[in-house]
């Protein structure tokens, strides 16, 4: 048998990142919740709801890759001989 695929990882580095980030976002959340008093169950709704607002922040926040060099004039396009010309 030919272990080709099973070498490759289920998530990519940023996206086990952003999980990682979402979920200690969401237990710190829960823990400081409950410590003030609200009770057990307060807190963990407090911790699920910031670890589900969590991932798409973090997403937005970690970028997914280097930014495309603007080139000349700040057009991405320029200096690629890709586009539209002007006649």
């Amino acid at each position: 048998m030919d272990n080709e695929g099973t070498d490759r990882s289920l998530l990519s580095l940023r996206a086990t990142l952003v999980f990682l980030l979402a979920t200690l976002a969401g237990a710190g959340a829960g823990v400081l919740t409950t410590l003030a008093g609200e009770g057990t169950a307060r807190g963990v709704l407090c911790g699920l709801a910031a670890a589900g607002l969590g991932v798409p922040f973090f997403d937005r926040l970690i970028a997914p890759g280097p930014a495309p060099d603007p080139g000349p004039g700040g057009n991405p396009a320029a200096g690629t001989g890709t586009g539209g010309g002007h006649g």
